[in-house]
């Protein structure tokens, strides 16, 4: 979906802690300053942020950002998952959105709430959502 020279901005959501040290506590309301993708590779930077980055996707963006010469951040809120990721679609802002879907049951949707069917209905960009690939054994 992204083209050459183009930004790709990655956006985690964690949950609302007690974040009591550092910088957190500050971001909490707006969320990290941009982390290019040279920091967030590095163990040690993400400490600070709370956020253990996952080898397979630091992987994939470093494969992409090589392969496809794009600039890569990451962007991170603490909170609740629907408001920050439509807050990220207004504020940074956003041209589009590719979110997952973790393919909860029915009954989990319905007393949780779907993230990217809220997201999909008050978001202000276009939203492509992606579900989760189940896996034959």
């Amino acid at each position: 979906m992204v083209r050459d020279g183009e930004h790709l901005i990655l956006v985690t959501v964690c949950p609302e802690g007690n974040y009591e040290e550092g910088e957190i506590q500050f971001w909490e309301a707006t969320g990290s300053p941009l982390i290019p993708l040279s920091d967030f590779s590095d163990p040690i930077i993400m400490k600070k942020y709370g956020v253990k980055c996952d080898p397979e996707t630091l992987d994939i963006v470093n494969t992409a950002a090589m392969q496809k010469h794009i600039m890569v951040i990451l962007k991170i809120y603490w909170g609740d998952a629907r408001e920050k990721i439509c807050e990220a679609i207004d504020k940074i802002p956003l041209s589009c959105l590719v979110i997952g879907n973790r393919g909860m049951g029915k009954l989990k949707r319905a007393i949780l709430g779907s993230v990217s069917n809220y997201v999909v209905n008050n978001g202000s960009c276009p939203v492509t959502v992606v579900k989760q690939v189940e896996h034959e054994h």
